[in-house]
């Protein structure tokens, strides 16, 4: 029989070249020889996380933090498997324990960032990606992660340099050349586009290369007032690769289609949890729901959750589904008899202590127009806003967006015509909520919010119950974080060169605007 010194260096062995199922066999002989030692408890619980076996990491690594309390590294993973278990409270928490042991390795410091950043701790993630790039300068990526927590912080300058960093580190860090396009206006005289070029043009075959140079060339372009390579350049970016996603429009048209089934009818009386709290910002991605977010949490009363999954999680572990997709024909089906006051009381417990702090709180997910009927239900009393855009302005701005390339809710924005018919089931899907919830969502049109702001702006605080307040005329003055596409453009006054964007790219757009039109969707030609 094997000694517990031997197998523990096996393990360390297997656990340092990343051969989780090995470890997982070698800790399974070694935890009954010792099952109160640390760093057995700690190996064990990373590689049940990295298999995803979620509730075995969660044990073994909590039991790691509590045999021994002073490693920040073994606090720090347990903030991690929190994190992929949406636990962002615990995980939270769990993160400023490992912060305040001051943690000396720089994969720490960067880890504990991404927990921060993931529960929208923004300055926080900002302090540990800093001490990160001090321990190690050479390293792109922590420049890369510190940039875009300072971005979120309004911090463009800083962004920038740090992003310029990271490319003269490794020019194949690819995000970090889009990331620099977004930051700023181009100009004839400040631009990338030369480097960029050659990058595209020296890496043909490499997938993540052709989408995020392409993407930052079409943005570039644009700026410049090019806008057939532009176009050109966007289209390269956002095909590379859309065969391997595998997605089809049919399966979104099952999800809506179950979703509308769900609420065939206005319910006779509304149950739920009766907090008046929760302001809920809904809407296509891309069409102004980071400037309402901002207008009303300009508001002393409000605080700005972000862009919370909580209210899905909650569904979904309601539901008893235990299907992957967090919403799918499963769980919407499966949702049938839910307890409506359990699943509005659950979800607010569920975004304690960060929401407590003002009397009213903002959740930003632009997705949650799938949920609306579920949150009207739920959440009885909770506002519900809903911009609408220009159709066209909308499918262009979603395509011309590279969205998170994990997240399964933004396959249609590879494919041009893809987006429009989203377009057109998300259309169709408001209809219904309006007919099945009479009142219940103030639907704002974006145009009509740029064109008179005073006069819509007082109309949203209105809604959400609140007394008026001048400073959210003054959005751009709001120093709170923001982890959007829009971080950079939420920080200026409102702004006209977004509407009718489209216009400039009309005759690429042809298809789209047919497809739009036979829909029945109408928009200003």
């Amino acid at each position: 029989m094997a000694e517990p010194a031997h197998l523990y260096a096996q393990l360390v062995d297997a656990f340092n070249r990343r051969q989780w199922l090995q470890a997982r066999a070698i800790a399974g002989r070694l935890l009954p020889m010792a099952p109160n030692d640390p760093g057995v408890s700690y190996i064990t619980g990373v590689t049940f996380m990295e298999l995803q076996e979620m509730p075995l990491a969660l044990g073994f690594l909590h039991k790691a933090t509590d045999l021994e309390p002073t490693r920040a590294d073994y606090a720090t993973q347990f903030a991690k498997a929190l994190t992929m278990v949406r636990r962002t409270r615990d995980a939270l928490h769990a993160a400023d324990k490992a912060l305040a042991l001051r943690p000396t390795d720089a994969f720490t410091l960067d880890t504990l960032g991404v927990v921060y950043t993931q529960g929208h701790a923004h300055e926080r993630a900002a302090t540990a990606f800093r001490g990160a790039v001090e321990l190690m300068p050479g390293q792109a990526s922590y420049r890369f992660n510190l940039a875009t927590a300072l971005v979120a912080m309004g911090d463009i300058a800083n962004a920038e340099q740090e992003l310029e960093a990271a490319i003269g580190i490794d020019p194949t860090f690819w995000s970090s050349h889009l990331t620099l396009a977004q930051l700023r206006r181009q100009t004839p005289d400040h631009n990338h586009i030369a480097r960029l070029q050659a990058l595209a043009a020296s890496h043909p075959q490499d997938e993540q290369a052709q989408t995020f140079v392409n993407m930052a060339l079409a943005k570039e372009h644009e700026d410049l007032g090019e806008y057939p390579a532009a176009f050109d350049r966007l289209v390269r970016g956002k095909s590379s690769g859309k065969d391997k996603r595998g997605y089809s429009s049919r399966h979104d048209e099952a999800l809506f289609d179950a979703i509308t089934r769900q609420f065939p009818a206005a319910p006779h009386a509304m149950a739920g949890d009766p907090t008046q709290e929760p302001i809920f910002v809904i809407g296509m991605p891309r069409s102004g729901t980071t400037l309402v977010e901002r207008i009303i949490s300009s508001h002393p009363g409000v605080f700005s959750a972000g862009e919370l999954q909580n209210f899905g999680v909650v569904l979904k572990r309601l539901s008893g589904s235990t299907t992957f997709p967090m919403l799918d024909v499963d769980t919407v089906e499966r949702s049938r008899d839910i307890d409506w006051t359990k699943l509005g009381a659950d979800y607010l417990a569920s975004t304690r202590p960060a929401t407590g702090q003002q009397p009213r709180f903002i959740d930003k997910l632009p997705h949650n127009f799938l949920y609306a009927g579920f949150i009207a239900q739920a959440l009885p009393n909770a506002r519900i806003v809903c911009l609408r855009r220009d159709p066209v302005d909308t499918c262009l701005s979603n395509f011309r967006q590279l969205f998170s390339q994990l997240s399964p809710l933004y396959g249609y924005s590879f494919d041009l015509l893809d987006t429009g018919r989203y377009f057109v089931l998300f259309d169709r899907l408001m209809a219904h909520w309006r007919t099945v919830f009479p009142g219940r969502i103030l639907e704002i049109e974006y145009e009509a919010l740029v064109d008179a702001q005073e006069e819509h702006s007082r109309r949203l605080i209105d809604f959400c119950g609140l007394p008026w307040d001048d400073r959210c005329l003054q959005f751009e003055k709001n120093d709170a974080p923001v982890n959007t596409a829009s971080a950079v453009q939420v920080r200026a006054p409102i702004y006209r060169t977004a509407v009718r964007r489209w216009k400039k790219y009309e005759a690429q757009l042809a298809p789209l605007l047919q497809l739009l039109e036979e829909a029945g969707i109408a928009f200003e030609r």
